[in-house]
């Protein structure tokens, strides 16, 4: 059985923080997703590897147990399949080298008594099953990991100005079916919309993570958009400017007119009211 590197599984550093544990895993979780990748076979058993690595790296007790074995694994796998009852060797040193013969006690109390019980632990590889159960329970125990959440997955989506003002809809594929994500009037850059349960599956029991859309409202080339408020640029010529008249101002609902009143300056700001973006409820 090899050895499995769940630091270079993740792609980062034996130092890296619980934050950068979790941002590495939700960056490749995105890629590497079955339903991303629906017949990409290879995909789907790197998202496996990942979620084993996640699932150590991201559980202090469990990554502390991982981080003491390290390369020692092959003797420790050794000291397994003797039952606990013989030396363990630490640090690979060849026959007649300095043994240390390590007890039952001993490695319950280096590594938390957590390797009895008979629970299964989930749908990780013989290295993860062996790593964190059955080591001293005799054959076919295995330890219970937690139940976990599933993770939440953020995407992004492009509306433009317009549906931003009137709302939209966007169909997605999840798991193999459409759901439709509803876009409420008023959204900005940056809003985010929840859909409670569609994120990552859980494991263990436990309920599955929430889907975010992230939106991004894309620029338009007749309004400024600053808050709540639109503002807009309007030709007016120089004959209306001097003896007042009317123009035709576009609005996302349409176009009005608007009085110019005599001897406005260019420049001048006029507030048509109730004719920018709704508030968001």
């Amino acid at each position: 059985m090899d050895y499995k590197d769940y630091y270079k599984i993740l792609g980062v550093s034996k130092s890296a923080s619980d934050k950068d544990v979790k941002s590495a895993y939700r960056k490749l979780a995105r890629k590497l997703h079955p339903d991303v990748n629906p017949n990409n076979k290879a995909a789907q058993e790197q998202f496996k590897e990942i979620n084993e690595a996640y699932d150590v790296l991201s559980d202090s007790e469990k990554r502390k147990k991982y981080d003491t074995l390290g390369a020692n694994w092959q003797q420790y796998e050794q000291y397994q399949r003797a039952g606990g009852q013989g030396p363990f060797q630490w640090g690979g040193a060849p026959s007649g080298g300095q043994y240390r013969t390590v007890t039952r006690e001993e490695f319950d109390q280096m590594f938390g008594g957590g390797f009895g019980g008979g629970e299964d632990i989930g749908g990780f590889s013989d290295f993860f099953r062996t790593f964190f159960g059955g080591g001293f329970g005799g054959a076919g125990t295995r330890t219970q990991t937690r139940a976990r959440r599933g993770q939440d997955i953020e995407q992004e989506i492009d509306i433009s100005l317009q549906e931003a003002f009137t709302g939209a809809s966007r169909m997605v594929q999840k798991d193999g079916r459409r759901l439709e994500i509803k876009i409420p009037p008023g959204v900005k850059t940056g809003s985010k919309i929840r859909y409670a349960g569609e994120g990552m599956p859980g494991s263990n029991g436990a309920g599955a993570g929430d889907l975010y859309l992230r939106v991004r409202v894309e620029d338009n080339a007749n309004f400024e958009r600053r808050g709540d408020d639109l503002y807009a640029e309007v030709p007016v010529d120089l004959y209306t400017l001097i003896l007042g008249g009317e123009a035709q101002v576009p609005t996302l609902k349409g176009r009005l007119a608007l009085r110019i009143p005599p001897g406005t300056q260019s420049g001048k700001t006029f507030r048509l009211a109730g004719q920018g973006m709704p508030k968001l409820n």
